[in-house]
């Protein structure tokens, strides 16, 4: 090798060094940067120059050129980073979980001290004085005092409860909007990255690192899974649907409940457009539908016209609720996914239980304690009012059966009125109703005739006069007349305004103003005694259940414990899963950091490496000056 080609070798060792410094400078520089990846050199041989190749030898003779900074690339570990992704992803599940839970908590007051508990004791103490002295003033209006600080609380609660479902549904909006921002960014990355690796000369690690993050916070949200192609770009699919592929972002649109104005997630791509819609362009940015209808302003040739598009959503769900939620199953991943289950997709009620539908509600964490105290306040409210009825004089009577009704009904303009509205049917198809003769001077009656209850529907007041036709008593004999008819509940989500529920209920006013008018004092001049004893038992007698799952009976007072201890218990689960993910994402996080986070102590090391090496590529060259020089000299 001449002494002119060694100066290639010292000056490549020179070159290579001083990349090789800038690579740990650059480490040490972004060491506390979120999401750095520690980058590593990489060398190789420059070309060599063939001295001489005989058929003899085993390889020719070759004198290489140096060294080249051939790459540097970053030390990832593709199975920690998934690991730790959706490890990420499932902790966030269970801290919305966990911190829904936690608010029920507060909203019920159990923990500061604004305990329902408080306000449900004093209504049961309440009923106690009043059995004491039924004819006295002072004890009626305590009833009436308690009862109305009672469902006043209880909405309070409930209003709570259904403004945390609110805030849940701002949080899903607002995540998703982070969502399609993350999943624009990650495709502009793409593109970034590709243009300047498409040379093969530079490499985008800094970029790649903003990518990576993207998917650290992504994962947290959905689960997400992911994959790179040949020239570099990330295509990442969000619950098994392509969300960033080849140039296109497809973004996550959200359908908005008219009634409780809750958002859906759904694929715009996948959902079904309905014969008869306009067509127009979406536009930029994320599609918001309500009830499945865009609507927008479209102007042509200065005309402007209101179009709309109706989509189908049904089969473009970003997220499959009806799953069980399992690790095994992998459903429990994603925090925008909590928020989904714990929010639910309306406000429950007692109907939700009482209908039959309480497996609609039981995987939503806001819905289920929705439900169930909303049962509670219903099943104390109707008790006390039915005992109120029941010593009025209000009765129950037979109707005949489904197939040959024996009783008829007409208003007060003499209208046929179908009974079946307010008829109740047992499994043998007998149906019957309730109902009390119309009595303005009745016991326990207003100036109307209808028996008084402490709390009312706002959309009424809960009978119906009508003329009955065809009713009689045990002997035979007729009992045709005039009555005020129970209105029956109806469980149709649209029918909502039947229900004795928290958002359909007020106080009796007339009781408000004048409590004194219950009396409580018989036609002979004595006191009630039968009604108080019936009023007590409203708290006393264990034959509620949670909800249809749950087989113990419990009295209205061991009802709410047993709510509040269900709330408690799951709070208790879930924190508890919550805390052993977080050291499973902390092991994972730990794990990734020993490979690819950035040690100062080993880039000092290479610090001291790559110094020497330049030193001494730096000495080599000057040795082949000065034998260049020598020779120079000397043959001059």
């Amino acid at each position: 090798m001449s002494l002119w080609s060694s100066l290639y070798v010292g000056t490549s060792g020179l070159q290579t060094s001083h990349n090789a410094l800038n690579t740990v400078a650059h480490n040490l520089t972004n060491a506390d940067t979120e999401g750095y990846t520690r980058q590593q050199v990489e060398q190789s041989d420059k070309l060599y120059m063939t001295i001489s190749k005989t058929a003899s030898a085993v390889s020719p003779q070759q004198s290489g050129l140096g060294v080249s900074y051939s790459n540097v690339k970053q030390i990832r570990d593709y199975f920690l980073d998934r690991t730790f992704r959706k490890e990420s992803g499932r902790s966030m599940f269970y801290e919305v979980s966990r911190d829904t839970l936690l608010e029920v908590e507060d909203q019920l007051g159990e923990m500061n001290g604004e305990a329902f508990q408080t306000q449900l004791s004093d209504l049961w103490t309440a009923v106690q004085e009043l059995s004491k002295d039924p004819c006295s003033s002072v004890t009626q209006s305590t009833l009436i005092q308690e009862a109305s600080e009672f469902l006043t609380r209880a909405q309070s609660v409930y209003d709570g409860l259904s403004g945390y479902q609110d805030n849940l549904n701002l949080q899903v909006k607002q995540q998703v909007e982070k969502i399609n921002e993350y999943g624009q960014k990650i495709l502009d990355l793409n593109d970034q990255i590709r243009a300047i690796e498409m040379g093969k000369i530079e490499h985008a690690n800094d970029l790649k690192d903003q990518r990576n993050l993207i998917l650290d916070e992504l994962s947290k949200l959905v689960d997400i899974t992911y994959d790179t192609d040949t020239f570099g770009n990330v295509y990442v699919q969000i619950e098994g649907e392509d969300f960033v592929k080849g140039s296109t972002c497809y973004q996550i649109g959200l359908d908005v409940n008219s009634i409780t104005g809750f958002y859906t997630p759904f694929w715009p791509q996948n959902a079904n457009v309905l014969p008869g819609s306009d067509e127009f362009p979406n536009g930029k940015g994320m599609l918001i539908t309500t009830d499945g209808v865009l609507k927008k302003d479209i102007t042509q040739n200065g005309v402007t016209t209101l179009k709309t598009k109706t989509f189908n959503i049904e089969n473009a769900l970003v997220f499959n609720l009806n799953r069980e939620v399992s690790s095994e199953l992998g459903t429990d991943i994603g925090g925008v996914k909590a928020m989904l289950l714990a929010r639910g997709d309306h406000r429950a009620t007692y109907a939700d239980i009482a209908g039959g539908e309480y497996d609609k509600v039981s995987q939503s964490v806001l819905m289920n304690v929705q439900a169930e105290f909303d049962q509670l306040i219903h099943n104390t409210m109707v008790s006390i009012n039915d005992v109120l009825a029941d010593a009025a004089g209000r009765t129950t009577f037979s109707t005949g059966t489904t197939a040959t009704p024996m009783v008829t009904a007409t208003d007060e303009d003499g209208n046929a009125v179908n009974l079946s509205e307010f008829t109740y049917t047992d499994d043998s198809g007998n149906t019957t109703i309730k109902a009390i003769a119309v009595n303005p001077d009745g016991y326990l009656t207003n100036e109307e005739g209808i028996p008084y209850s402490i709390f009312e529907k706002i959309g009424g007041k809960g009978y119906t006069k009508l003329h009955l036709t065809g009713l009689t008593d045990g002997n035979g004999n007729s009992l045709d007349g005039d009555y005020w008819v129970y209105e029956k509940e109806s469980y149709a989500p649209e029918e909502i305004y039947t229900l004795y529920s928290l958002s359909n209920t007020q106080m009796n006013q007339e009781l408000m103003q004048a409590p004194a008018k219950l009396g409580f004092r018989l036609e002979d001049g004595s006191e009630d005694l039968n009604t108080m004893a019936k009023l007590k038992a409203v708290f006393t007698d264990e034959i509620h259940t949670l909800n249809p799952n749950v087989l113990k009976q419990v009295s209205v007072l061991g009802y709410y414990d047993d709510l509040v201890s269900q709330v408690a218990n799951s709070s208790y689960v879930y924190n508890a899963i919550y805390e052993n993910q977080e050291n499973t994402v902390s092991a994972a996080e730990s794990a990734r950091d020993q490979v690819h986070a950035v040690s100062s102590d080993e880039e000092l090391s290479n610090m001291i490496k790559f110094q020497s090496a330049y030193n001494a590529s730096s000495r080599f060259i000057n040795v082949v000056d000065e034998m260049l020089e020598h020779l120079l000299t000397s043959l001059a």
